[in-house]
């Protein structure tokens, strides 16, 4: 019976010491688990919500690519306006008027400020895209300058004019010469005029097709050249300097205002359209009146 006891003894003594042993090893658990959520809680507390941005400062980038003279000049005198409203204006030079519509297209530009908008209509015609004209800024008058000939009124026969190589800016360039009386076009040529729609070209006059860029090199194996504003700019030339100059209340004067050219699916874009405002702005109106002469006209 003593040694039924002793066995009894040792047995409850060894229950109670798994219990407690048992007891303590939950209670850690629980509270390594309180543990565990209280960081998590924290951890979560701190995390900024979705969508928060990290730091709503940061200026609004836009990059637009531009020919040299005016318009990149123009972007230049627009950028620290920008920069004081938050938009980073990125501003790449462009050459020749190819480039700055397949950056907006691929998405390398944000936007292009070069060409107007029969040029911009010929492109998405020719190429089936979708670019759109965010507002209108200036105006350059194409003129005709002298090469081998200083005198439109000594035109020879066979004289050799150079004008520009695509589409709208040779019909440009055709209805300036109407204007002056050196051919005639069909009546009904309008803004697409080519070669082909002279009707009377009594001088018999032969046309060398150029790429704008290069009529102003052009000059010294031509007679005359009619040339775009701004390349005439570039290549140092004023319209003080040509011998004659589209009319301002002309077609051409309404026809080709110069414009900032976006896609379609950007022609909301807040930054962009506060780019136009500020071009279109009397500030940047003086500054055009005031450097280039008459050879760039703010739009009214």
């Amino acid at each position: 019976m003593k040694n039924i006891k002793n066995i009894l003894a040792i047995t409850l003594a060894t229950a109670l010491s798994f219990s407690l042993l048992t007891g303590c090893g939950a209670n850690e658990k629980a509270n390594n688990t309180d543990a565990s959520a209280s960081i998590e809680d924290n951890q979560v507390a701190a995390a900024p919500e979705a969508g928060e941005a990290a730091d709503s400062t940061e200026p609004v980038k836009i990059v637009v690519g531009a020919s040299i003279t005016p318009h990149s000049e123009l972007l230049e005198q627009a950028k620290p306006i920008l920069a004081a409203e938050g938009i980073d204006l990125e501003i790449v030079k462009i050459e020749d008027v190819v480039t700055p519509n397949t950056g907006v297209v691929e998405g390398t530009l944000d936007a292009n400020f070069f060409q107007h908008q029969p040029y911009l209509d010929d492109f998405n015609k020719e190429n089936n895209t979708e670019l759109v004209s965010v507002g209108a800024v200036h105006y350059e008058p194409f003129g005709v300058y002298a090469g081998k000939t200083t005198d439109l009124a000594q035109l020879p026969d066979n004289a050799v004019i150079a004008v520009p190589n695509n589409v709208t800016n040779e019909a440009r360039a055709l209805l300036l010469l109407e204007q002056e009386g050196i051919i005639k076009l069909k009546d009904d040529a309008g803004i697409l005029a080519s070669v082909q729609d002279i009707v009377e070209n009594p001088k018999n006059i032969q046309f060398s097709e150029i790429d704008p860029a290069q009529l102003v090199r052009a000059l010294p194996d031509v007679d005359v050249a009619v040339i775009n504003g701004n390349y005439a700019l570039e290549g140092g030339l004023s319209v003080a300097d040509a011998l004659a100059v589209e009319a301002a209340d002309g077609l051409a004067a309404q026809t080709y205002k110069n414009i900032v050219v976006t896609d379609s699916k950007n022609a909301d874009n807040a930054a962009l359209k506060r780019l136009v405002e500020v071009l279109q702005s009397p500030e940047i109106q003086k500054y055009i009146t005031d450097t280039y002469n008459g050879s760039v006209i703010p739009v009214q």
